[in-house]
């Protein structure tokens, strides 16, 4: 009996050593063909350079477009970025690279030999797109109960930045990278500073879900006006670019004391 067991664990340890091999050759990169991919590439349909390869990294020819790793494993090209997205090779010589995007086409490119194509790549330096270009300010001013309030919201543009996927019209996914905003605020009961600080959009972790905050900008903050409770604030959280939105309801009360709310 003793031996029918060491005999099992035996094979069990062989088949899992032998498994775990066969995982590993799935896995390996195939850096022949990445060094076939060293260079501009075009597109076929346009004839405009899309990616300049330079070794591990592929760099798009839109500034906007963050530059990306990238490897060749089996018959599928892999791109890490803020996602990873899985391409299939059908196609790849020293001059020729086709391979299928997300959409299911099949994006056909051809090794550029025109030296002025990489005018295209010149800056390497990525745009980040900024929501606001410079602060700008808000200002507020009301009476309440025979008291007069004055109210600032500073809208900075940060250095934060915030990463979104977008596909080309190859169905390419690409990162573009976007500037997050910082929001002052200070609230004034005549001469008397109520309140006065940064308002940012990690303080609406547990009111926003961290997926969707990684993903957006605090874009907006907009004055609702003054009741019995304080300061009525709202706050514009937004994916750059987009129409999707949610929205926190801010209130300063009449001792400076902050209180959030998300808008169902």
């Amino acid at each position: 009996m003793k031996k029918f067991i060491a005999l099992l664990l035996m094979t069990f340890f062989i088949f899992a050593c032998n498994s775990g091999k066969a995982t590993d050759s799935l896995k390996k990169e195939n850096l022949d063909a990445k060094a076939q991919l060293q260079g501009i590439w075009v597109d076929d349909d346009s004839d405009n350079p899309l990616i300049r390869i330079e070794g591990d990294t592929i760099y798009y020819s839109d500034p906007k477009n963050a530059p990306v790793y990238f490897k060749i494993m089996s018959d599928s090209l892999y791109m890490y970025g803020n996602s990873t997205a899985r391409y299939k090779v059908d196609k790849q010589t020293e001059h020729i690279f086709w391979f299928h995007s997300l959409a299911d086409n099949v994006v056909k490119l051809h090794k550029s030999e025109d030296a002025d194509d990489s005018l295209a790549f010149s800056s390497k330096t990525v745009q980040v797109i900024p929501t606001y270009m410079e602060v700008t300010e808000k200002d507020s001013v009301l009476v309440y109960e025979g008291t007069r309030y004055h109210a600032y919201v500073y809208v900075n543009p940060s250095k934060m930045k915030v990463l979104k996927t977008s596909y080309s019209e190859e169905g390419l996914s690409m990162d573009n990278i976007y500037y997050d905003n910082v929001m002052h605020i200070c609230v004034y009961e005549g001469r008397k500073s109520l309140f006065a600080s940064d308002i940012t959009k990690q303080m609406f972790k547990g009111i926003l879900s961290d997926d969707f905050l990684d993903k957006s900008i605090l874009s907006d903050m907009q004055f609702m006006g003054i009741n019995r409770n304080g300061y009525q604030y709202q706050a514009s959280v937004c994916i750059p670019e987009s129409s999707v939105c949610n929205l926190v309801n801010i209130t300063i009360d009449f001792k400076g004391k902050l209180t959030m709310k998300s808008v169902k």
